[in-house]
């Protein structure tokens, strides 16, 4: 051997070996290890994922009857609970969700996080609770405790068997520490943003028994199914968005808007049916005395909520559904928020949003949604959202479109947000991503929030900081135990960028789409668990995909694969080049290898998550005619790989 050659093979061998130095932790009897699922199929949840004929579910129908007092800021309401046992269980009490004493100093959410709220109400102020269990009325005997009522029965409610549940209540309506409902002030008066605002029996199902974790802020809802009949009666100058259809237009609204929202339910145009010169007009005039009720229903739906205002500006258009159906999108804003990047837009948003998701995932199934403007900021409910009153431009649309989204996850499919909260702003913050690429040729496109940048170059510039943080939570932890540093990456994007993966690299977009709308078709109005989703897309993709629901929801690790060799038997690439690669972290994931040859030329093959199935190095075959110039693998950058340094070699 000469000394010039001698030179070039240490070289060689030093580049090639480069990674071999670094010591893999990548375990595949871990991450391949069988029976990742926490309970086995039964006769309510199907091994494969879906309900059985068996499954059941209980239901409350609710009357809703509330006044609201502007001087004080105060509701009052009277419900009747309509509620059915279809458990197999008998049931010696009931149990309900009073959010508002959310808003109560002694409050348990004053105290999980930092710093502690100082703004407060007395929360809800129960005034009277009754039974009526065949046509006997009694007083209930009850206990509150923190955001729970406990209604302790007299006797036990038997299977299939129903009973009524009265309650009169009223409470302080919250003003902008509220959160999610709250009171705001604009010029033309205030506008409420009501939600949580009855007694809301919890759900009782086959995996929990009761779910009675208190209400603390980050843990959002889960709700039982039924129909909605509810009245606001407010001052006769305020217009009354709710969730629903309402019930009483001749009663409430002029003939001049009753003759616009008609034409509205035909257009696929916006149509302005209370306009600015309306609002300013009315500002010049008394307030009209008295007080009128604004009467909906809704049906089919675990949650209702509702605005109202006497400075609305209200606009509308038809939403075109697949065959041939229609609903109905429509908008009430402040003049403060008018303007043609603004909330004129608020309904074209709203329209477009859910048409998209109606023919992607599952078609809408109310007749009406609102986008109401106000000061909660993004808050979704059946039918309704809050948006920001001062949001425009892209912002609203992102806006607009994430918590319509959510109408989907959880409103159809009816997920326990307060333990699972990656089932509801996960999936939904996924959908977000296909929207914003649909909506008019894609002019707030791409959204892709920083922490899951997939088709931007790097897609996990804030995901692997994440990955490689050992104090972060898994996906799995409950909802209220994430820290406010880690909830958006955590129950946000990096279930969001999971699914990306999911349909990006490992399914590919025909068996993704058509096993997540199965998902979708098989739970809506039902209560799916996370073994639920994950074994439905195992069976409905066919693929076991326990390794990713394992290293991605369940854990939090990181993944780095390298480059670490190219050789050639007897040196002549004419037999062939040898490609060693490795598996360094506790992640295994598909992936692509791009060979660049000397002459330029470039080749891609496709490596399944097998190559990873027994060890943590494999060494590739590939027939060459030439030497090679450079071995890139995920050349694309679609994967989260914590150290992309290690991820080529050139020669």
């Amino acid at each position: 051997m000469t000394f010039p050659k001698l030179i070039s093979t240490i070289v060689f061998i030093f580049c090639c070996s480069t990674s071999f130095a670094q010591k893999s932790i990548y375990n595949p009897q871990e991450l391949f290890a069988q029976n990742v699922f926490t309970k086995n199929g039964n006769e309510f949840r199907s091994a494969n994922g879906t309900p059985t004929t068996k499954y059941w579910q209980n239901r409350a129908d609710y009357e809703l009857k509330v006044t609201i007092d502007t001087s004080l800021n105060k509701l009052s309401g009277n419900e009747i609970i309509h509620y059915t046992n279809n458990s197999p269980d008998s049931l010696s009490s009931l149990w309900m969700q009073i959010d508002q004493n959310t808003y109560r100093t002694d409050a348990r959410s004053n105290f999980y996080t930092t710093p502690q709220p100082t703004e407060f109400t007395d929360g809800m102020d129960v005034e009277k609770v009754y039974i009526q269990y065949k046509g006997k009325v009694i007083k209930a005997d009850y206990i509150i405790t923190d955001t729970r009522l406990q209604i302790r029965l007299p006797y036990k409610l038997s299977t299939k068997d129903k009973i009524d549940i009265g309650i009169q209540y009223h409470y302080t309506i919250p003003g902008a520490f509220g959160g999610r409902t709250d009171y705001a002030e604009t010029k033309n008066g205030k506008i409420y943003e009501v939600a949580q605002w009855y007694p809301q029996m919890c759900v009782y199902d086959d995996l929990e028994g009761w779910s009675t974790l208190p209400f603390l802020g980050s843990g959002e809802f889960y709700c039982e199914y039924g129909d909605f009949d509810y009245t606001v009666t407010v001052p006769a100058d305020m217009i009354v968005a709710g969730s629903g259809e309402l019930q009483n237009g001749a009663e409430v609204l002029t003939a001049q808007q009753l003759k616009l929202l008609a034409a509205a339910k035909k257009s696929d145009s916006t149509i302005i049916i209370r306009s600015v010169a309306d609002v300013d007009s009315m500002a010049l005039k008394p307030a009209p005395t008295g007080m009128k009720s604004w009467h909906f229903k809704m049906f089919n739906t675990r949650d209702v909520a509702f605005g109202a205002s006497r400075a609305y500006v209200w606009d509308a258009a038809k939403v075109n559904l697949p065959n041939g159906k229609t609903s109905l999108a429509m908008s009430v804003y402040p003049v403060e928020s008018v303007g043609p990047q603004k909330w004129n837009r608020a309904t074209e948003y709203l329209k477009k949003s859910i048409e998209y998701f109606s023919s992607k995932w599952f078609v809408y199934p109310w007749p009406v949604a609102v986008n109401q403007a106000g000061i909660a900021g993004g808050m979704e409910y059946p039918g309704i959202v809050f948006d920001g009153m001062n949001d425009e431009g892209g912002v609203l649309y992102w806006v607009t479109a994430h918590e319509i989204g959510h109408n989907w996850f959880p409103m159809l499919v009816g997920s326990d947000e307060r333990r699972y909260g990656w089932m509801d702003e996960g999936f939904n913050t996924f959908i977000d991503i296909y929207a914003s690429d649909n909506f008019n040729k894609g002019e707030y496109a791409p959204k892709r929030d920083a922490e899951y940048a997939p088709g931007l170059g790097n897609p996990a510039t804030e995901i692997v900081p994440l990955l490689k943080d050992s104090a972060a939570p898994a996906m799995m932890s409950r909802a209220d135990a994430i820290p406010e540093k880690y909830r958006h990456p955590v129950v946000y994007f990096k279930p969001a960028f999971g699914l990306v993966l999911l349909r990006e690299v490992i399914l590919g977009p025909d068996r993704f789409d058509y096993a997540f709308q199965k998902y979708v078709e098989h739970w809506a109005y039902k209560h799916p668990s996370p073994d639920d989703f994950f074994r439905e897309m195992n069976n409905e993709s066919g693929e076991d995909l326990s390794w990713f629901w394992k290293e991605w929801f369940y854990n939090n690790w990181q993944l780095d694969m390298s480059v670490d060799g190219v050789s050639y038997k007897d040196n002549d690439p004419v037999n062939g080049a040898d490609i060693t690669i490795s598996n360094l972290q506790k992640m295994a994931m598909p992936a692509t290898i791009e060979i660049v040859w000397k002459d330029g030329s470039k080749e891609r093959f496709q490596l399944p998550v097998e190559t990873w199935l027994q060890s943590a190095t494999h060494t590739i075959h590939v027939t060459a005619t030439q030497k090679v110039q450079s071995v890139t693998i995920d050349p694309d950058a679609m994967l989260p790989d914590s150290n992309r340094k290690n991820n080529a070699l050139s020669f």
